[in-house]
This record gives C-alpha cells, structure tokens and sequence, in this order.
C-alpha cells in the first residue's frame, strides 16, 4: 500500500457503528447480513468526500440531518468522530449536533505519529482541512485529501429511466459517475484516448455476453455535443441501445468499465456496494478477477451478500460485520484460525452458510 490509501479507520458514535477500530488492506470484502450496518460503514466515506469537497451541511440536509447520522441519534450520542489514517499520516475529525439541525466541527487535525495530532481549528461547519495547521505536516496531509477521492459505485438502477440509458453530454467525461449515468461518454474517451483499456472493456464484456461485438460510440446526429450508449450484436448490423441489453449485462459493463480504465483515471479507493446484483455466477468470477487486477494500484473495498463472490476471495481479504448489542461490529477473518476448515476442502462461502463465519441473522 502507499501513503495515499487508508490502513486504518477508527469510528465513534456514527450511524449503527458505535465504535469501530479496523485495519484496511488492498482488498476488503465486507459480508453480513441485511441491516448489519455494511452500508452504514460504507456511507462514511460518501460523507468524508463530501466534507473535503466543503458540501458537509448540504449532504447532512439531504440525508436525514444529525440524528441520522449520530449513533441513536443524538439523546444518546452527543458527538460522532473519525480517524483516517495513511501510514504514518492521517486526518481526524469530531462533529456535534447544533440547534439549527447542522454539524459543527468541534475539532479536526492532521496527524503524524512522530507527534501525534495537531489541530486544524473548531466551531465551524464547513472543513478547515486547505488551511491546514500551517506547519510542516500541511505538506503531507493535504495532498493526499486533495488527491485522494472516496467513490461509492452503486449500479443497481437499470430501470427504463436509469440514467445510465439516456442522452447526455458527450464533454461528461472526466471521470465515470458512480451511478455510471455518463459510461457512453466515458468510453468514447476510452476509445479515442486509451485504446488498450477500451479493448479490455470490449473482451471481457464479450465473455459473460458472446453476441456482444462492440460499441457503437458517436455524437447524436442530431445534437453532436451528446451521447448514448449503442453496441453492436454480432449477428446483426443494426445498433442496439442500452434498454437492448440485459440488466445483469449493463451492471457488468459498469463494473468492467470501472476496474479496467486506466490506473491514471481511478480513484484510489473504490467502494462498490452490492456488485453482484443480477449477475451469472461466471460473471461473478470475472468480477471477482477484475477487483484483484485493480488492488494491484487500488484499494478496493465491496459490500456483498453473495457466497459466489466471498469464495473467489482469501480470508485475509474478508472483514465480517455482525448486529451484537445494537450496534455494528467489525472484524476481519483469521486465516490462520479457519485453516483446519479450509484444509477439509471448505469454502469461505460453506463456511458462512454454516455461521462459522459469523455475519448471519
């Protein structure tokens, strides 16, 4: 890992997650049953990009304001706060709940381990991280929230009016959306700038769909500063559209686009909730080989509930999250304490389905 991804998060008074102290890896697979609190730790990291980005009280608005986000909400819990950590440097903050239903920062800081935390400030609303505690650590901290984006990837909308299917603008291109409302603009990049990644894309869709020959990527005829996801059966010379493919191919295609554009353009942690929905279990396979091609570079971290996915996966690379006494609680698989199972031919999967793992009702 590089000082630009999380090693370690530590998490008070947030959401279902009372406190939480975990190490991250490369790859983290977290599993467990509905209402467990999987989503509640990954919308964490939808906050802190929002908090980065300066739009906290606007994202605590949209979401439910403070008890929504306070464990119990806030009769209970009168403050929340989190750690992040990147080797030997990291950010901190605390936020408490005001009368005026926002978050006010009773604390942040930067940190490095040779002298612990150094405060940024406190009694505001919106984070102080740019200005930094204006000594030498502001030069190691900064740039990694100024380069680092958390991205929760969620592509379960494959409705008739998911976004994913419409027209948009051809310039949209920048980076692929977390709902993927803009792929036909991103691979017509991909296509005309990273010719490699784009065969790969093109391949592997190829593999869990066989009449798929390829995009069809051009500018509306009729508006050419627009766009829409076409593609091309094999038998056929008429183009398809994206309402043509099957919803279990589109997600995939989400999700090969994601994992194999450039290292360049990802994010350097991806989070990805639920990628399995509506896939064939061989679909699942090459997802699963997909996220390992991309921790390579990237920290990948996925929400799933399917035992086809965990069993692609070591346990290392398996965090378990169980509901015990109200509350989230996390902890990452032992391979040393699960190798008597594994050496009788089990599977991570049979494992969990018999609740050796844990994360069950």
């Amino acid at each position: 890992m590089n000082n630009r991804q999380i090693t370690k998060i530590n998490i008070n008074g947030f959401k279902s997650i009372k406190e939480c102290s975990l190490e991250l890896n490369m790859i983290n697979i977290l599993i467990g049953s509905n209402g467990s609190g999987k989503t509640n730790f990954i919308s964490l990291f939808k906050m802190l990009q929002n908090m980065i980005d300066g739009e906290l009280q606007s994202y605590i608005a949209k979401h439910g304001g403070p008890n929504a986000f306070l464990f119990f909400g806030s009769k209970q819990t009168e403050k929340m706060s989190a750690e992040f950590y990147f080797g030997s440097n990291g950010y901190q903050f605390t936020l408490s709940p005001t009368t005026d239903d926002r978050m006010m920062f009773d604390g942040e800081w930067f940190y490095w381990e040779r002298s612990g935390r150094m405060r940024i400030g406190s009694g505001y609303f919106e984070s102080k991280w740019q200005e930094g505690c204006k000594n030498g650590i502001d030069d190691y901290v900064k740039p990694i929230l100024r380069n680092q984006k958390w991205r929760v990837y969620h592509f379960h909308d494959t409705s008739d009016t998911a976004l994913v299917k419409q027209i948009h603008g051809i310039n949209d291109n920048i980076e692929l959306s977390t709902d993927a409302r803009n792929l036909a603009a991103f691979l017509y990049r991909l296509k005309n700038t990273e010719e490699n990644s784009y065969n790969q894309i093109v391949r592997t869709t190829q593999l869990v769909a066989p009449y798929f020959e390829d995009f069809i990527l051009r500018p509306n005829p009729l508006k050419p500063d627009s766009i829409r996801l076409e593609w091309k059966d094999k038998n056929s010379d008429i183009p398809f559209i994206a309402s043509q493919l099957s919803d279990g191919t589109l997600r995939f295609i989400c999700l090969a686009t994601l994992l194999l554009q450039p290292f360049s353009l990802m994010p350097e942690t991806i989070l990805i909730d639920e990628p399995e929905l509506g896939l064939h279990p061989y679909a699942i396979s090459l997802l699963a080989s997909l996220i390992k091609k991309a921790s390579v570079c990237k920290q990948i971290i996925v929400s799933t509930q399917s035992v086809e996915l965990l069993n692609e996966f070591e346990a290392k690379d398996v965090i378990v999250v169980n509901h015990q006494d109200n509350q989230s609680v996390f902890s990452r698989l032992d391979s040393e304490q699960l190798q008597v199972w594994l050496d009788e031919d089990y599977s991570l999967g049979d494992l969990w389905k018999r609740n050796i793992l844990g994360g069950r009702p």
